[in-house]
């Protein structure tokens, strides 16, 4: 059987060069901050161009410190609508190339290309992916970078490498062969992996591990004892390139998902619904975004032996604001604890059965005696989170469940 084909296309600087678009006289090529916020103290910097990084002004930094940095910056809040169109309009694209697509983020899609060697009369993956870079530049006017390997986190780290930056080679393709991903790997910080946070970034750190090479010097057994058994084999795993390979969506109806792995494992059900509210946060955001409402929610968790169960609803009605999800969710999560209490690996939940125009809005005179029916408090709440969202960033906005 063929190594598995998976790319990664992430959109270069997304939110500035949609901002650019939408306003070319405001944005200009002057040095840009994106921002979740307003110029002065509060709010934190979204995206940064490259003439304001060159300041080192980074995304996720507070938006004082950047002005600092490159006081003559212009901040200007996330377009959030002419993202959710260019973000679609760049989607197409690449679902006339890979018979499978997957959305990560708004700016992000991985792509299966397994069994389309024939079709690309076995041209190389790397060739392949110049090819649908070529196609989004010209079909859009945006530019995109595509890392390539046999699975999603080589194909995530490659695109990194792949991006064409200031003072480096790279071309916006970067693809990892098959037998290489070691190698490739180990040329990483463990603060590149993702899912490799701050918390267990002071963890490893504080064992003398700070570099992939530093895990690889170690036996399984010695991290085993220092890390506790969960933690230990999904770092062994990464720094030795191994991950999932699967691209949801093959043959599978129209739908909107979101997961996250631990790397350490999640045990109460409190620490469970936090990470799902985070989810359903973010998934429900998509899909309003997106135009769409769902009728079938499915809760996915992933237990510490790699047993992977699954739970879904289908409702009578399309729904699209977090209160039903979340509702819906957490029963569903309720359930698989019941029939089975383990240490978690992963939770994530996805929306199917999806329509274009559910007539959300046409609700029943009773709806509020139903939990699970959407009433019009519902869809006020839920379209005035949108347009916080759309004027200052995801960041805009929280439930207050997901405040450190």
């Amino acid at each position: 059987m063929p190594p598995p084909r998976i790319l990664l296309a992430d959109a270069d600087a997304f939110f500035v060069a949609v901002a650019r678009m939408v306003d070319p006289a405001g944005a200009g090529k002057a040095p840009l901050l994106i921002v979740g916020g307003t110029r002065e103290s509060r709010g934190v910097v979204c995206s940064a161009s490259y003439e304001a990084r060159q300041y080192g002004v980074r995304s996720a930094m507070p938006i004082a410190r950047a002005l600092k940095l490159c006081p003559k910056a212009t901040c200007v809040p996330v377009p959030m609508k002419a993202c959710g169109k260019v973000s679609r309009e760049i989607r197409s694209v690449l679902m006339r190339y890979a018979p499978v697509v997957e959305a990560s983020s708004i700016d992000e899609w991985y792509m299966d290309l397994g069994g389309t060697e024939a079709i690309y009369h076995n041209e190389s993956l790397r060739a392949t992916a110049h090819r649908i870079r070529s196609a989004v530049k010209e079909a859009t006017g945006f530019s995109v970078s595509i890392g390539g390997g046999t699975n999603r986190l080589i194909a995530k780290l490659a695109v990194e490498r792949g991006k064409p930056k200031p003072a480096t080679t790279a071309d916006g393709v970067h693809v990892v062969e098959p037998g290489d991903e070691g190698s490739f790997v180990s040329t990483f910080a463990l603060a590149d992996l993702p899912m490799v946070g701050p918390k267990f970034q002071e963890r490893l750190a504080a064992l003398g591990l700070r570099t992939v090479p530093d895990v690889l010097a170690r036996d399984v057994v010695t991290l085993r004892r220092q890390l506790g058994t969960n933690a230990a084999d999904w770092l062994w795993e990464r720094v030795h390139g191994i991950a999932g390979a699967e691209v949801e969506g093959r043959g599978a109806p129209k739908s909107m998902s979101r997961d996250e792995t631990f790397p350490v494992d999640l045990v109460t059900d409190e620490d469970l619904e936090r990470e799902l509210l985070r989810l359903v946060t973010r998934v429900a955001s998509d899909l309003r975004q997106g135009g769409y409402a769902a009728r079938t929610i499915t809760v996915k968790l992933r237990d510490n032996d790699f047993r992977t169960r699954s739970a879904r609803l289908t409702l009578a009605d399309p729904v699209v604001t977090d209160r039903v999800i979340m509702s819906v969710a957490t029963e569903l999560l309720h359930k698989l604890r019941r029939s089975r209490r383990m240490p978690a690996r992963l939770i994530g939940v996805a929306l199917s059965s999806l329509a274009d125009d559910p007539g959300a809005d046409q609700l029943g005179l009773f709806a509020a005696e139903d939990p699970l029916q959407e009433t019009e408090r519902d869809l006020t709440i839920a379209r005035a989170v949108d347009r916080v969202r759309e004027r200052f960033g995801s960041r805009g906005i929280v439930p207050g469940a997901l405040i450190e």
